[in-house]
């Protein structure tokens, strides 16, 4: 489990096609605290650490991931947000993410305000999932507050900190994102279109 509280940007270093799969090498500023089997939450994207090479660790992204994630558009100097899973002492301080993306979204409008930066992210609501006005969102692996939310669209506001540090200082109108969606929310939504 993680909680969309990211840790640091990774770099891509390298990726090598296998088949239907992609191997991912990233560099990251902690890579020395990595395990073999470890979960790494890849613009949240849960995968495992498969090697360790000094300062370079590689994961696999098998073809379920590629299709339903922004990972098949990486390239070789590409960023990632990362998160670690949380430790059972650790601090709640984004809110309940599991690592599965639900879909992903487009960035439709980046507006900078006085302090902050609007970004508006449009998604296909036919396939079940909802935001609520000051819910929670995950983006790219980081835990937001909706501010605006409609059928297919909604809105999140990025302080200067989080934007410094996260990929959101390199995102674009048109961009792919990931989004998981709030797991209360899903149960919700599940429980009011199950039929008695």
């Amino acid at each position: 489990m993680f909680t969309g509280i990211v840790e640091a940007l990774a770099k891509v270093e390298r990726i090598e096609h296998d088949g239907s799969n992609i191997h991912f090498t990233f560099s990251c500023p902690f890579t020395h605290e990595l395990k073999i089997d470890q979960s790494i939450a890849h613009n949240g994207v849960c995968l495992t650490v498969i090697r360790i090479d000094n300062n370079q660790y590689t994961i696999t992204a098998i073809e379920e991931t590629l299709k339903k994630t922004n990972l098949k558009d990486l390239q070789v100097g590409n960023y990632v947000n990362i998160e670690r899973c949380m430790p059972a002492y650790g601090r709640f301080d984004g809110h309940i993410v599991q690592g599965h993306v639900d879909q992903t979204g487009k960035i439709i409008s980046i507006i900078e305000k006085s302090g902050s930066w609007e970004f508006t992210i449009q998604y296909d609501s036919s396939l079940g999932n909802i935001t609520v006005e000051k819910g929670s969102i995950t983006i790219n692996g980081t835990s937001l507050t909706v501010v605006n939310s409609r059928e297919s669209t909604f809105s999140v506001c990025i302080i200067p900190y989080t934007f410094e540090n996260t990929i959101f200082k390199y995102i674009k109108v048109e961009d792919i994102v990931n989004l998981e969606f709030d797991i209360i929310g899903k149960y919700i939504a599940k429980m009011l279109t199950k039929k008695p």
